[in-house]
């Protein structure tokens, strides 16, 4: 993540069902849902403004890092969340374990 964007929280809007991310004046977010155990990431969206900024890595490291702080388990159904996690595996260590999308048996 740019360092830029370390200092900027990360707001989980439980209403809307988004974490949200607001840079330079424009929010980026990803959905998800929720259960006691568990938490589905769904869909990331960043606005044209943010695109080549890092808006993306920066949401999705955030959150990635409010899931664990949660206790909870990841499910990553948002293909851009799937992808940052193939390419840094170590966030595998909060993926539930009924996700079998990395390819496990």
């Amino acid at each position: 993540m740019k360092p830029e964007y370390t200092a900027i929280p990360l707001v989980k809007n439980d209403a809307e069902k988004q974490y949200q991310l607001t840079i330079e004046g424009h929010t980026a977010f990803i959905q998800f849902n929720e259960t006691p155990h568990h938490i589905s990431l769904v869909h990331t969206e960043v606005p044209p403004e943010l695109e080549g900024k890092g808006a993306g890595t920066a949401i999705v490291e955030k959150t990635l890092e409010a899931i664990e702080q949660s206790g909870k388990t990841l499910v990553p159904l948002c293909p851009f969340v799937f992808a940052y996690i193939k390419r840094h595996p170590d966030w595998k260590r909060i993926v539930d374990p009924g996700f079998k999308g990395f390819g496990e048996a």
